[in-house]
């Protein structure tokens, strides 16, 4: 019987992942971890984890332990808090977002004193907001600050930030670098950081599930008199794993047999050149969003993902990019749910994947008659693309 294909048969259609977490999985990374599990406390994990951990500490720009824990990269802010501090002390949080408020709920939780910097959602905080809450505030042990603040597509300059709290205060430089890390430049020696934290399923290319976190010698001298319970999340057990090339517990094995890949892929294409991969596709992204009568959301757009406000009819529209095109991206969250969608350009992407995602846009846009020039979105990422070819 001869198949009669519809409109919009997708049969045929490809997924393609574009949210910022899960992001894709290289090809060759998912066939390492389909391969037979290993034991943990063999010696073939241990010089896979020697390897990550080398590869981790060049990634973060670091010479101290980034020790990895299997969890969400919630988990690695919470041992942070808990390694780190005690009942009563004080906290800054700069809020600028769904995630970003979670740290200060998590200090909350914890019985710290959480003093708040409430910045309207899509903007960075500023210097002089920065510097005067910490002159009224000198007592703070901690800052929190999101490099990339996910919920939003917004970008936080944190090697700036960082040179403000030294110069007002001894607080520790805790960052929040889940969608940065693997993104935009980020050194944390050299920039003074003493706490950053990361997750697997971002810029890292592999699943959910793995959480990675690093402290500065200052931060581990604040460790030796920390007072809140914890005991799966001690990162000074965690440290004396890491000496041996170990985990505490029970890692997510087939995770790191996924990571040692991933992590090589970029040392291989060269930290900084990752970085500037990053800059190049989140530039041409944002230009053919605009090309297209789009307007940002964010007023600091991050190089890991791109917040866009909604065309009429955004809910259709969605649902058209996933169920017709295969494209799926996320709406925004909270107070903003229906006010954006994101999309990712975080981890393992190329141009031409933005080229794809834009031209299904205009797909979808089309359909749910919104008024734009076809094929501009394409043609203005392309113009980015081309005068960056060969720049690295």
């Amino acid at each position: 019987m001869k198949h009669e294909a519809t409109k919009h048969d997708t049969s045929m259609r490809k997924p393609r992942l574009f949210t910022p977490g899960p992001t894709p999985v290289p090809e060759h990374v998912m066939l390492q971890m389909a391969q037979p599990i290993i034991h943990h406390r063999h010696p073939e994990f241990i010089a896979i984890m020697e390897r990550i951990n080398q590869n981790l500490q060049t990634l973060f720009c670091t010479v101290q332990p980034v020790l990895s824990l299997t969890s969400s990269g919630t988990g690695a802010a919470e041992a942070a808090m808990t390694s780190l501090f005690s009942p009563g002390d004080k906290g800054i949080n700069v809020n600028n977002g769904k995630f970003a408020e979670r740290w200060g709920e998590m200090m909350k939780t914890f019985g710290m004193e959480s003093v708040e910097i409430a910045v309207e959602w899509g903007k960075a905080v500023s210097e002089d907001q920065l510097a005067s809450t910490l002159k009224q505030h000198p007592d703070a042990k901690c800052v929190w600050l999101v490099h990339s603040e996910t919920s939003t597509g917004t970008y936080t300059d944190i090697k700036r930030m960082a040179q403000v709290i030294r110069a007002n205060s001894n607080a520790l430089v805790c960052i929040d670098g889940i969608t940065s890390v693997g993104a935009h430049e980020c050194r944390m020696d050299e920039w003074g950081l003493d706490v950053l934290i990361t997750g697997s399923q971002k810029g890292l290319m592999i699943p959910p599930g793995l959480a990675f976190v690093a402290l500065s010698q200052r931060a581990w001298d604040k460790a030796a008199t920390a007072k809140l319970p914890k005991f799966y999340f001690d990162l000074k057990k965690a440290k004396a794993a890491w000496e041996e090339h170990s985990t505490p517990w029970t890692p997510a094995v087939t995770l790191f047999v996924g990571l040692a890949p991933a992590l090589q892929m970029i040392i291989d294409e060269g930290v900084e050149n990752v970085w500037k991969r990053h800059e190049t596709l989140s530039k041409g992204l944002r230009a053919g969003v605009q090309a297209l009568n789009l307007s940002l959301f964010s007023e600091s757009p991050s190089h890991a993902v791109t917040a866009i406000n909604q065309p009429a009819m955004g809910k259709q529209f969605l649902t058209m990019l996933k169920k017709d095109y295969g494209i799926t991206v996320t709406s925004g969250q909270d107070s903003i749910k229906d006010v954006i969608f994101r999309v990712s350009h975080l981890g393992y992407y190329d141009e031409g994947d933005m080229l794809t995602v834009l031209g299904a846009i205009e797909h979808a846009l089309k359909r749910v008659e919104h008024s734009f020039k076809p094929g501009s979105g394409v043609a203005a990422a392309q113009r980015i693309f081309i005068e960056n070819s060969g720049q690295s």
